[in-house]
């Protein structure tokens, strides 16, 4: 395993040295390409002092060689082991222990190590929600889509998963915007970006009014949640589907209510309706795990709003709630497209396992269904799981520039669109280098996964 493990790291070079060379080639061959001319067009000044501009560019970068020469320039930057670039942009002697360089970015005039340094933490943040939040979900509705093939649950999940599948990121975020961060509808979320400038100044954690708000907000989530989780517990499925359609529609006639104020309209046959048959999906699911989960963050919010009405005001959000909320609809715009991607993965999978031979026979051996399901065909069905996380991420950085784009979030993903609207080229190439290197890594993860999974997997 670990002469294997070396060799793929040692491929990853290059794999990696491959990718720059097409994205740099491309962008020498782009009309106009990238010369010091190009960088000091549009600037207002005199001749010596843009001579003298572009003599600071063909030093610092190069761009008066030839483009092998530029490349090679760049390679040796960004290698530990080369020749070290002396501050007039020449080269000294060689090292075998330089450090790594990134160059300056054009645009910019900062390092890009810096620049990439402040954004890629955000990009990976969204990144480290989104990828469990779609797995738990994923699995969570592949296993009872399967456990009940061809009944109301399972044909329900396939629309709705085929719908958000069908649904493009760019058209969701705005639709998000437009109806839950806009004035004219539900302003329940920011319209962009990760923070108010006003939570910089306040503390972390929320902070309460006094002692007694924190106590009437504590005591209105903890017995809602204690209240409707014993209740999707132990009530039967009818006494929950029942009760589902009735929160289901009052929470539907509040949010038309919240709109537009009236008592009833044309917007109230709409939501009541849908609301209550969402709600009653979700009470009627029969995966225990998941109506604890989703009925926990129902009695939260259930909670939150009946300490509002109670009185019990927050004058500050904090920091970390702020921050959270924030990032509730740009994690949705990123997620959702792999859950039902893996959703849908997860059901057929366990469908070929279920009728496997080797579950009929456990089955004719007496052991439960349960125990069928989960020691034996759940684990099998992971092996697609799994090589579909290898291309997982690499998507979700892909869709992240998508989505920050749209939600105005200085993430990796905006700063790739801005390096390649101004033809920034150290950007661009680091940029590249950095999400080559995430995707060769996924890769790695997932054939490891493969021989924890899997005995019969060897790397040896």
């Amino acid at each position: 395993m670990l002469s294997y493990l070396l060799r793929r790291i040692l491929l990853m070079i290059p794999t990696l040295l491959g990718i720059t060379i097409v994205v740099f080639t491309v962008m020498a061959a782009a009309p106009g390409g990238i010369s010091a001319q190009s960088l000091v067009d549009g600037m207002e000044l005199e001749p010596q002092s843009r001579q003298a501009l572009e003599d600071y560019y063909n030093k610092l970068y190069g761009l008066d060689k030839p483009a092998p020469v530029q490349y090679v320039r760049w390679l040796n930057n960004i290698s530990p082991i080369g020749f070290k670039r002396l501050p007039d942009g020449t080269f000294g002697e060689f090292s075998l222990w330089k450090g790594t360089d990134l160059g300056t970015s054009f645009r910019y005039g900062r390092p890009v190590t810096d620049m990439i340094a402040e954004r890629l933490p955000i990009t990976l943040l969204l990144n480290l929600i989104s990828i469990p939040l779609i797995y738990a979900l994923a699995i969570g509705i592949g296993v009872q889509a399967a456990r009940q093939r061809g009944g109301r649950f399972d044909v329900t999940s396939n629309i709705f998963l085929l719908g958000l599948w069908s649904v493009p990121s760019m058209l969701a975020g705005v639709l998000f915007i437009g109806f839950f961060a806009s004035e004219q509808y539900w302003r329940w979320f920011p319209t962009g970006g990760l923070m108010r400038r006003e939570t910089a100044d306040q503390t972390f954690l929320p902070l309460m009014a006094s002692m007694s708000d924190v106590f009437i907000t504590f005591i209105c989530v903890a017995l809602l949640t204690v209240a409707l989780i014993s209740a999707v517990v132990t009530f039967s499925l009818k006494i929950r589907q029942f009760a589902g359609l009735i929160i289901g529609a009052v929470l539907g006639y509040a949010m038309a209510f919240n709109l537009n104020g009236d008592l009833f309209g044309l917007l109230h046959l709409l939501l009541i309706p849908s609301m209550a048959m969402l709600v009653r999906l979700f009470a009627g699911l029969g995966n225990i795990a998941l109506r604890i989960v989703i009925t926990g963050g129902f009695a939260v919010g259930f909670g939150l709003a009946l300490s509002n009405l109670l009185g019990a005001q927050v004058i500050q959000s904090g920091y970390l709630l702020d921050r959270m909320w924030h990032l509730v609809l740009p994690v949705i715009a990123l997620s959702y497209g792999g859950l039902a991607f893996l959703a849908k993965l997860t059901r057929s999978s366990l469908l070929e396992n279920l009728a496997a031979d080797y579950a009929r026979t456990a089955r004719a051996k007496g052991v439960d269904e349960e125990t069928v399901l989960w020691r034996h065909v759940f684990r099998n069905s992971l092996l697609p799981l799994i090589t579909v996380s290898a291309t997982l991420l690499p998507s979700l950085l892909a869709g992240s520039v998508i989505v920050e784009s749209i939600f105005s979030i200085d993430g990796m993903g905006k700063l790739a669109v801005e390096a390649v609207q101004t033809r920034d080229r150290e950007l661009v190439l680091s940029v590249t280098l950095i999400s080559g290197l995430l995707t060769l890594v996924g890769y790695l993860l997932a054939d490891i996964a493969y021989a924890i999974v899997d005995p019969r997997v060897s790397y040896d």
